[in-house]
């Protein structure tokens, strides 16, 4: 973005928060207020649906339980956990060429122009 974009758009958030009377602690309050509830949460269903377990479930947790789905499924800890417990390598039963000579061939290195 170039300087001149970015001044109006600031010149014009500043217009904005002073005719709302809006200050930037409120601001920072607002944002933090938002971090904390999305961290909070603890079951997300796949159209973004949170909630952090305390209080009613709400209807997406009831309409799931009652078909049957475990509350778990939904846990949003164990999706994070499952992604840093990957290990980056191959899948080596899904090689198409498995048991072939393209198998065994070792590659030669590339040489550089």
């Amino acid at each position: 973005m170039d300087e001149r974009k970015r001044d109006s758009i600031v010149a014009y958030l500043q217009r904005r928060m002073a005719e709302f009377n809006i200050t930037p602690e409120a601001i920072a309050a607002s944002i933090a207020e938002d971090q904390r509830r999305i961290l909070a949460v603890k079951y997300r269903d796949a159209f973004g649906n949170g909630w952090d377990g305390e209080g009613a479930a709400p209807q997406w947790v009831v309409q799931a339980t009652s078909a049957g789905q475990s509350l778990e499924h939904f846990s949003v800890r164990k999706a994070q956990e499952k992604q840093s417990n990957k290990t980056a390598g191959v899948n080596w039963r899904d090689d198409p060429f498995a048991g072939t000579r393209l198998a065994t061939v070792k590659a030669e290195p590339l040489q550089a122009p």
